[in-house]
C-alpha cells in the first residue's frame, strides 16, 4: 500500500513539472526574440536634386547682346546726276535731311534709324528718303522722291562747319524760313522762302551763322539737329 501512494504521489509531481515549463507566441510581435523590424537606408538630398534616368541638364541660354542705334554725325553730299545736294544729321537713331536744288525744290525729312544703318525718312506731300549707313558710317547712300520724281545720291561724313543748317524768323512782317546744305569744300546751296515764295537763298557765314538777306535785313541760322 505504501509502495503504491508513493508511486501515485511521483506521478502528480512529474505531471505538475510538465504544465509549468511549456513555451508560447508574443502578442506584441510576430518577430522572434533578439530580432528587430529592419530599417531603410538613409538617402541624401532633396528629390529634386537627383537626376532622372535618362534625362541631362538644359544649358541656361546666353543673353542677347543689346544693340546700339549707329553713331551719331552729320552727312552732306549730292544726287548723282550733280543737280541737287542732300544733308543728313544723325543723333540718338533719329535723323532729319534736307534736299534742295538752290533754286525751287526743298524738301525737310526725319525719321528713325534702324540698328543696321537702315533709314526711312518722310516730309511733306509724301516725299520720302530711303537710305543706308555703308562703310562702317563712313557715308549714307539711297534714293529721295519728291513729286513723283526720285534721285540717287552719296552723302560721305562730313566735318563741322559742314552741314545742315536752318533758319525761321519774322523780318519786317514777313515769314521767313530758309534752308542751307554747306559741303566740306566751303560750297553751299540754299532755298530762302519768304512769304511762301521760294527762291535762291543768301550766303550763310558758317562760323557766325549769319545770313545778310538784300533787302539787308539779317537771319541768324543754326546747325540742325534731330
Amino acid at each position: 500500500m505504501f509502495t503504491l501512494l508513493a508511486g501515485l504521489v511521483l506521478a502528480l509531481f512529474m505531471l505538475s513539472v510538465n504544465a509549468t515549463t511549456g513555451t508560447g507566441s508574443s502578442s506584441y510581435s510576430d518577430a522572434p526574440s533578439g530580432t528587430s523590424e529592419p530599417t531603410a537606408s538613409p538617402t541624401t538630398g532633396a528629390p529634386g536634386d537627383r537626376p532622372k534616368p535618362g534625362r541631362t541638364a538644359t544649358p541656361t541660354p546666353s543673353p542677347t547682346p543689346t544693340k546700339k542705334p549707329p553713331a551719331d554725325g552729320r552727312y552732306t553730299g549730292r544726287t548723282d546726276d550733280d543737280s541737287a545736294s542732300v544733308a543728313i544729321t544723325l543723333r540718338d537713331g533719329e535723323a532729319v535731311a534736307y534736299f534742295c536744288d538752290g533754286r525751287a525744290t526743298e524738301s525737310w525729312l526725319k525719321g528713325d534709324v534702324e540698328d543696321d544703318g537702315s533709314m526711312r525718312l518722310t516730309g511733306k506731300h509724301g516725299a520720302k528718303l530711303d537710305g543706308r549707313l555703308t562703310g562702317d558710317g563712313a557715308r549714307i547712300g539711297g534714293t529721295v522722291e519728291i513729286r513723283g520724281k526720285s534721285w540717287k545720291f552719296t552723302a560721305p561724313r562730313a566735318k563741322k562747319p559742314s552741314g545742315l543748317y536752318r533758319a525761321t524768323s519774322e523780318v519786317r512782317g514777313e515769314k521767313v524760313d530758309g534752308g542751307w546744305i554747306v559741303q566740306p569744300d566751303g560750297s553751299q546751296v540754299g532755298i530762302l522762302t519768304r512769304d511762301g515764295e521760294p527762291a535762291k537763298a543768301p550766303r550763310l557765314d558758317p562760323d557766325t551763322g549769319t545770313v545778310v538777306l538784300d533787302d539787308g535785313g539779317r537771319l541768324t541760322a543754326r546747325p540742325v539737329v534731330p
